[in-house]
C-alpha cells in the first residue's frame, strides 16, 4: 500500500526554527539570568617574535591578577583566569550587558627554540604581556664577510697547509 504525503516546502525550515527555540529556551530559558553574560571566553591575542624573544599580549581587562595563571609545561603555555560577574541595580527596568564574564583558557604550543626556564609575565592596564626568551642557539648569527679575492683566500689556504 502505498501512502502520499503533501509535500510543504516550508516544512524543513519549521522544523530548524522549533528545534533552534528549543535549543535557546533549554540553555538560557526561564530563571537563568546571568546565563547570556557567563560561560567561558576566549580573550584576543597578539603574538609576535624578534630575534630575542616570543611575546604574547592578551587583553584581559576588569581581572584581578591574582585571578591569572601562567603555566608552562611540555612546552605548551597554558593562560587560565576568570572574570567575575558583578551584580548590577537595575535602573529604569533596563539592563544590557555586553562585556563577557567567566573563565577561559588559552594554550599554546611553544616552538622549540624557546627557553621554558626563561620566561616572564607582566599585567599592566588590563594587557597580559608573556615574553618568552629564545635559546642562545635558536638566535640569529652574524657572519663577518670579508672582501678579497679567490686568489688571495687560495694562497691563504696554500701556506697554512704547507
Amino acid at each position: 500500500m502505498t501512502v502520499l504525503t503533501r509535500w510543504d516546502p516550508f516544512r524543513e525550515f519549521n522544523t530548524l526554527q522549533d528545534r533552534m527555540n528549543r535549543l535557546f529556551h533549554d540553555s538560557y530559558g526561564e530563571g537563568r539570568e546571568e546565563a547570556l553574560s557567563t560561560g567561558n571566553f576566549a580573550p584576543p591575542v597578539d603574538v609576535y617574535e624578534d630575534e630575542h624573544n616570543v611575546t604574547l599580549k592578551i587583553e584581559v581587562p576588569g581581572i584581578d591578577e591574582k585571578d591569572i595563571d601562567v603555566r608552562v609545561e611540555n612546552n605548551t603555555l597554558t593562560v587560565h583566569g576568570e572574570r567575575k560577574f558583578e551584580k548590577e541595580e537595575k535602573e529604569e527596568n533596563y539592563r544590557r550587558v555586553e562585556r563577557q564574564y567567566g573563565s577561559f583558557t588559552r594554550s599554546f604550543t611553544l616552538p622549540n627554540t624557546v627557553d621554558t626556564e626563561n620566561v616572564s609575565a607582566i599585567y599592566e592596564k588590563g594587557v597580559l604581556k608573556i615574553k618568552l626568551a629564545k635559546k642562545a642557539e635558536a638566535k640569529p648569527k652574524q657572519i663577518k664577510v670579508n672582501v678579497g679575492s679567490e686568489r688571495t683566500l687560495e694562497g691563504k689556504g696554500a701556506k697554512s697547509a704547507a
